[in-house]
């Protein structure tokens, strides 16, 4: 018996690897090759083809494409109806098979409602996508990426929150973790502080 959850509505393909306690929801494909971590949750209509690695704790709202090249490291959320490619120049008439790039989402980030990563990108860790952004380029650790084509607009704290920096210093308002900033890269300084 599997140590994950499959709506009988969904298809998970032989050679695919699923771990414990993931859910898989409603109207879903997991294609052969497909590797997915333990507690994901995917949501309705969700296709994840071969050659892609989802890590743990990977959040992946409805209707949204895992295409070959993609990997999604641990504790990513992905928003509905967001959207990877694995091809720059695609034709309906032309293979390019042979041409998909990676793209790397690192630990942590959040990719929002209805946005782009265009392939062969990396976001690091804790980037934060803001809904219909479109990502051309890759983005720095931390990063809050808001337009099209999407922009570096500040810094957003592990936790999730915007954070303000003056002097090259920032406090999270809301867990305390402590960052530090220059040359266009955030780098942590103290981790939040523990819940008492």
């Amino acid at each position: 018996m599997a140590d994950y959850f499959v709506h009988e509505s969904s298809y998970v393909d032989g050679g695919a690897r699923v771990g414990k306690d993931t859910k898989i929801w409603h109207f879903c494909h997991v294609m052969p090759g497909a590797v997915i971590g333990e507690r994901c949750s995917l949501g309705q209509n969700v296709v994840v083809m071969p050659g892609t690695q989802i890590g743990n704790n990977v959040k992946i709202q409805n209707n949204v494409s895992i295409y070959e090249g993609v990997v999604l490291e641990d504790d990513v959320f992905c928003g509905p109806s967001c959207v990877f490619t694995n091809v720059l120049n695609p034709r309906s008439h032309v293979s390019r098979k042979h041409e998909y790039r990676k793209t790397l989402v690192r630990r942590g980030s959040s990719i929002g409602a209805n946005a782009t990563i265009v392939c062969g990108v990396t976001l690091g860790e804790y980037a934060f996508i803001g809904a219909g952004a479109v990502v051309t380029a890759d983005v720095p650790a931390f990063g809050l990426m808001l337009g099209v084509p999407a922009r570096r607009v500040g810094w957003m704290c592990q936790c999730g929150e915007r954070l303000v920096v003056a002097g090259g210093r920032s406090a999270c308002a809301a867990c305390g973790a402590t960052y530090a900033e220059s040359n266009g890269v955030l780098r942590p300084i103290a981790p939040p502080r523990r819940p008492e």
